[in-house]
Order: C-alpha cells, then sequence, then structure tokens
C-alpha cells in the first residue's frame, strides 16, 4: 500500500508554499496533498476538524504528516484526539512545539494580537510534552536571519524565527538541525532528506 504524506503549511502561508517539498517526497513515491487552512482568521480547531476530515477521507492506514511552523502544532493536535492514526509518523520543520517567544514579542506590539490572529494561544503556549503513539521527529534550521532576530526575543542558536530550543519537546522520537533559516526549511534538500529519512525510518539519518 502506498504511504499518503498530508503537507501543513505554517502562519501567514498557504499550501502552495510546500510545493518544492511536495515534488522531492514524490519523487521518492509518497502520495502527498497539500493542506490548506485559515491561519490567522480562524482558530486551529477548524484546521485540526478538516485535518482530520481529510485523512479520514483517505482510508489508508499509512499516512503521515509533515507540519512547517504552526504545522506542526495543528498536525500534533489533531492526532491527540485521533488513535485510528497511531501508525502515522510526524515531521515538524522549524515548529516552536515549546511555544513561540517571537509570537510573545509580537502580541505585545501595538495591534500584534490581530496580525497574529486566532493562532496566538497555540503559539504562544505550545505544548507540554508529546504522549501520543505516534513517532514525532523535529527539525530545527539555524541560520539566523529573520523577523524573530530583529524582535530580540530568540536565544541561540536559532533559525531567524524559532530558537533550536523551542522545537526541542519532551517525548519526540528524533530531533536534527540543519542549516536554513525558518522558510529556507521549506526549499532545504538537507531537510527534505531528513524528512524522507524519518518517514521511512522513523529516525533522522547520521552522517557516516
Amino acid at each position: 500500500m502506498t504511504d499518503h504524506v498530508i503537507l501543513l503549511h505554517g502562519l501567514w502561508m498557504r499550501g502552495f508554499t510546500l510545493a518544492a517539498l511536495r515534488h522531492r517526497l514524490e519523487r521518492e513515491g509518497y502520495v502527498v496533498q497539500l493542506h490548506d487552512y485559515a491561519s490567522v482568521l480562524r482558530g486551529p480547531e477548524v484546521g485540526i476538524e478538516r485535518l482530520l476530515e481529510r485523512a479520514r477521507r483517505l482510508k489508508s492506514k499509512k499516512i503521515h504528516f509533515v507540519g512547517h511552523s504552526l504545522g506542526g502544532l495543528i498536525a500534533l493536535q489533531a492526532l491527540q484526539n485521533a488513535p485510528e492514526f497511531a501508525r502515522s509518523r510526524v515531521v515538524c520543520l522549524g515548529s516552536p512545539l515549546r511555544g513561540s517567544a517571537a509570537a510573545r514579542s509580537v502580541a505585545r506590539l501595538p495591534g500584534g494580537s490581530f496580525v497574529i490572529g486566532k493562532s496566538l494561544d497555540i503559539l504562544r503556549s505550545g505544548i507540554e510534552r508529546w504522549e501520543g503513539p505516534q513517532a514525532v521527529g523535529a527539525i530545527a534550521g539555524r541560520l539566523p536571519i529573520g523577523f524573530g532576530f530583529a524582535l530580540g526575543a530568540l536565544t541561540s542558536p536559532h533559525d531567524g524565527t524559532v530558537s533550536v530550543a523551542e522545537t526541542e519537546l519532551p517525548g519526540l522520537t528524533d530531533h536534527c538541525i540543519v542549516p536554513a533559516t525558518h522558510t529556507g526549511l521549506l526549499f532545504s534538500e538537507e531537510a527534505a532528506g531528513q524528512t524522507i529519512a524519518f518517514l521511512r525510518d522513523a529516525r533522522f539519518a547520521r552522517a557516516a
């Protein structure tokens, strides 16, 4: 049976931003879908509900999830209440799983809460730990170029928007760091290769 992968974009983005990663996964034989959701105007509950509906319509026992930034948090929140996807694997690309210092800083600015929208709570708080049956891997970037750096909100190392420490969630199956900015994770050959390795083996590839 062919493995399916659902890709989830981050805050202020749309599904087409994941096109490069989709192409790389399809070359490896995965059937890939882009999951669009309203990251600002609607709360994560709507995106979670529609994600689960989409996954259930596939009627496959091999469905994996790859989320960039906020998308990783959406995927994990969805799977907490979806035992039928116990065999799924999840890759979080630059996701602030422990909560986002950059989001908290923006929210303190005039109009900042409006800019982040209804995803503010999940981005501000993150989740405490992962206790689900799914194997979850997190990929962090370490090229410090982005708006979070300008806000002075991040501890090093970071990808310009999310610090490495914010991606290190208790309960993860594996974690790795690649030389990429936050947005660059979507186009990084190394990040794509590590994503494929985790979906295949539930472990990231190690240097020889």
